[in-house]
């Protein structure tokens, strides 16, 4: 599916490591195709961010799915008397995944190769501000 340097040995250990299913390991390989460009220690970071990015975002599709079907709430008893409901436990680790995955997936996109060429063009709007009066 993709394609491992044979002196790679961070990727094979982090492939190894990965839990072993297919949809998470195609997203890795997804998400592995736009860094391919970044070497050294820049990559060894990079491999392992995209492998808990893909590993999250396989698992709050599954998230998704189950809460989807089964709603946000559960019921609880405490004692006899006292029963109510409160937000699933999927909820709440769906809740604490997907800011967890913001975070990966922000950091990520900061390492993304830039392309040459792609600074922003000057418009003024800097030196028109920074040239007003207060």
């Amino acid at each position: 599916m993709g394609k491992i340097s044979k002196n790679n040995k961070e990727e094979r250990q982090i492939l190894r490591d990965m839990p072993d299913n297919e949809r998470i390991k195609a997203e890795y390989w997804r998400l592995r195709k736009l860094y391919s460009d970044i070497e050294g220690n820049k990559l060894k970071l990079v491999l392992k961010l995209i492998a808990r990015a893909a590993f999250m975002a396989v698992t709050l599709e599954d998230l998704e799915k189950y809460i989807s079907e089964h709603g946000c709430t559960e019921e609880y008893q405490n004692g006899e008397n006292q029963r109510g409901k409160k937000k699933s436990s999927e909820v709440e680790v769906y809740n604490t995944m997907v800011k967890n995955y913001t975070a990966v997936t922000k950091e990520l996109a900061g390492l993304l190769p830039q392309p040459s060429g792609s600074g922003e063009a000057d418009d003024g709007f800097e030196n028109f501000v920074n040239g007003r009066e207060d």
